[in-house]
């Protein structure tokens, strides 16, 4: 997913590691995607909230 998240928008990513079975995606100090009860967002989400937070607004191409 960072991976994706960079080729996407251009951005340098670091992971974190985390709690078990955790998954956040943050901008800026805010959390832009994570993890719910309903389990993980899809691709789609986590590129178009991070795009978005990060200005750019758009889905993903």
């Amino acid at each position: 997913m960072a991976a994706r998240i960079t080729e996407t928008t251009g951005e340098a990513v670091a992971i974190v590691s985390g709690g078990r079975g955790e998954f956040s995606v943050w901008v800026d100090g805010r959390v832009v995607a994570k993890k719910s009860m309903f389990g993980f967002p899809s691709e789609d989400e986590v590129l178009r909230s991070t795009a978005a937070a990060l200005g750019g607004g758009g889905a993903p191409g």
